[in-house]
């Protein structure tokens, strides 16, 4: 399998794993003390350790580090849009729509010199 695939892949799974951490204990555990919540959130955030690591290793071996931020960040808000809908209950905002285009917009920009 190409590395990009491999890394585009570990990075979606870190990021499931790093949306949980960060956020999830607001609705989960707001009657926690912070410390407890910071705590499990830590726990979570190894799991994201152990995909964004080996991911970033991979993807570097093809990829700018650029364009592996900006892969990141895409990947990112294809995770947290859906999570705090369904997840958190969040209604949908049409700032979502704009950051995507914003991010399509760095994506082009990040990659341009491989399409031409």
């Amino acid at each position: 399998m190409k590395p990009t695939l491999i890394t585009i892949g570990l990075l979606i799974c870190s990021n499931i794993f790093m949306t949980f951490a960060w956020y999830a204990h607001l609705k989960e555990l707001g009657n926690k003390p912070w410390i407890i919540a910071a705590l499990i959130s830590w726990g979570i955030a190894l799991f994201e350790y152990m995909f964004q690591v080996p991911a970033n290793r991979i993807g570097y071996t093809v990829l700018s580090i650029g364009q592996l931020k900006i892969i990141q960040e895409v990947i990112t808000l294809s995770i947290f849009v859906p999570f705090s809908l369904f997840y958190m209950k969040e209604p949908l905002k049409m700032d979502y729509l704009w950051a995507g285009l914003c991010l399509v917009g760095a994506v082009y920009f990040m990659f341009r010199s491989k399409l031409a």
